[in-house]
């Protein structure tokens, strides 16, 4: 006679019908393990990518900076070049223009000498001659000879009505030789560089003043 387990086979069986969904149990606890590794994967490479684009970037802006900073060194390196000849040219410039100025302050220094003597040699009467002529500031001292008293009134009467000479000073006048009579004289006066007859118009300023001393000597006569 033959027994059969019931009991037990329909453990088995139960047993086996089991295992599908415990493997299934088991894939369920593991699936939100492997999406965070996979998400975690996938935001390291996004970070290697955008961190890669970055210093790519960074390094090209770098680059683009020491190009615009050597362009400036550059046109600065020029224009310093510039700055030294236009500081040069300046430098040439005042030169040029200080011995300009002092050309033409000797023009004007010699222009008030040459047009007194010349005034002076005009006003030279007949039997008068200057032994010296010396001018600071704007007065003028002459020392001189003739041969009578009234030949040295004449010279003294002319530089009183010349307009560039205001009223003569004869300090002295004596006879130093008997035979050839001859007398000496000593005179002073101002020059002004208007004239007389100009000094009371509107717009003109008499001077008495001129720049440094001028001594004449010798002899200026008339005959």
């Amino acid at each position: 006679m033959i027994k059969i387990n019931l009991v037990r086979e329909g453990r088995a069986v139960r047993g086996a019908g089991a295992a599908p969904g415990a493997a299934a149990a088991a894939i369920a606890v593991g699936g939100p393990s492997n999406l965070n590794t996979m998400l975690i994967i996938a935001g390291l490479a996004i970070g290697v990518v955008v961190g890669g684009g970055w210093w790519v970037f960074e390094r090209n802006r770098l680059g683009d900076l020491r190009e615009q900073v050597a362009a400036k060194t550059i046109e600065a390196q020029r224009l310093e070049s510039i700055i030294k000849e236009v500081e040069e040219y300046q430098r040439r410039k005042d030169s040029l223009q200080r011995r300009i100025d002092l050309i033409n302050q000797l023009k004007l220094n010699q222009k008030g000498p040459v047009k007194i003597m010349d005034r002076v040699s005009q006003d030279l009467p007949d039997l008068v001659w200057l032994d010296k002529m010396t001018m600071s500031g704007g007065l003028i001292t002459l020392t001189g000879r003739g041969l009578n008293p009234n030949a040295i009134a004449n010279f003294v009467e002319a530089i009183q009505k010349d307009p560039l000479f205001e009223e003569p000073d004869l300090s002295s006048m004596s006879q130093v030789t008997i035979v050839p009579p001859v007398y000496q004289f000593d005179m002073t006066f101002h020059f002004v560089y208007a004239p007389k007859s100009e000094a009371g118009a509107p717009g003109t300023a008499t001077g008495t003043g001129t720049t440094g001393t001028t001594t004449t000597t010798g002899s200026a006569t008339k005959r």
